[in-house]
């Protein structure tokens, strides 16, 4: 009896260890595509899963998303810039059977396929576009991946450009350009001010010139506006009632002046005359000048 439990034993440990090596824990993000004998039982899990040794085949397949980087392409954009742009694909598998069934490796034929369409699409836009409508840019690559992905069972859920670079010599000229383009813009600005400020001195010149009140009005703020300033400029004020007489009581003084002074320039006395315009006394009397 004890010679017949041996054997028993042994196959018992060898039973266990069989069981044992068969069971997979197949967690709650993970599907297990299990082959028997060549042919697909399904996806499995998750949970645990016994495979029969030898006879089984089995494929684990994750179903969480995958960040994968494009590495940097070199691409000549359309206006011939050159340009190295990277990206960014977030995906994940929906269909573990067809990952495993339609293609050898889902995650390099994604990569692969991601960075010839990254090349083409950014082939066919310019250097602005590229710059300043990347979003345009992603959206044309989301939509030829997630096409193309869908048959290998993969759904994209992001395609993203993340860096571009560009020439050094490309990157002054476009820091010049956009100088100018302030600059430009500054001077518009600045033109557009001054046309409306001479708008509005021109109205209010018009208002002041119909109401002579709102001129008296406008000296009075002028001289509020001095005192309030602190400065040592002394001001005294006179209505303009009062300047106005003044005024034109000087403008006639210095017209009469100038009147005055004509006059007595018109009314001098001339000059004494000059003893050699005289005619000589020996010119017609003279005893050898006369007739005989």
């Amino acid at each position: 009896m004890p010679e017949l439990m041996i054997p028993l034993v042994v196959a018992a440990i060898l039973l266990l260890v069989l069981l044992i090596a068969s069971l997979r824990v197949v967690r709650e993000y993970e599907r297990l595509v299990v082959f028997r004998l060549g042919r697909l039982r399904g996806p499995l899990g998750p949970g645990l899963v016994l495979l029969l040794p030898y006879l089984d085949r089995s494929v684990r397949i994750d179903l969480r998303v995958v960040t994968l980087t494009i590495p940097p392409q070199e691409v000549i954009t359309r206006d011939n810039v050159t340009a190295r742009v990277n990206a960014v694909v977030m995906f994940q598998v929906a269909d573990p059977v067809k990952s495993v069934m339609a293609v050898e490796n889902h995650a390099v034929a994604t990569s692969q396929y991601a960075q010839t369409t990254l090349r083409s699409v950014v082939g066919r836009a310019d250097l602005d576009t590229l710059l300043a409508h990347r979003a345009d840019l992603n959206e044309d690559l989301y939509r030829s991946i997630a096409q193309q992905a869908v048959p290998w069972g993969v759904e994209v859920s992001v395609v993203e450009i993340k860096d571009v670079e560009i020439p050094e010599m490309m990157q002054r000229a476009m820091a010049r350009q956009a100088e100018a383009e302030r600059e430009r813009r500054a001077k518009v600005i600045s033109a557009h001010g001054e046309l409306e400020a001479s708008t509005e001195l021109r109205d209010a010149a018009s208002i002041l010139g119909e109401a002579p009140g709102s001129l008296q009005l406008r000296y009075l703020q002028t001289l509020l506006e001095l005192g309030a300033d602190q400065n040592s400029t002394v001001v005294f004020p006179l209505p303009m009632d009062v300047i106005g007489p003044l005024v034109g009581a000087m403008n006639q003084l210095s017209g009469g002046l100038a009147g005055t002074g004509g006059a007595a320039e018109a009314n001098a006395p001339a000059g004494p005359e000059d003893p050699g315009d005289r005619d000589a006394p020996g010119d017609q009397n003279s005893p050898g000048g006369g007739e005989r």
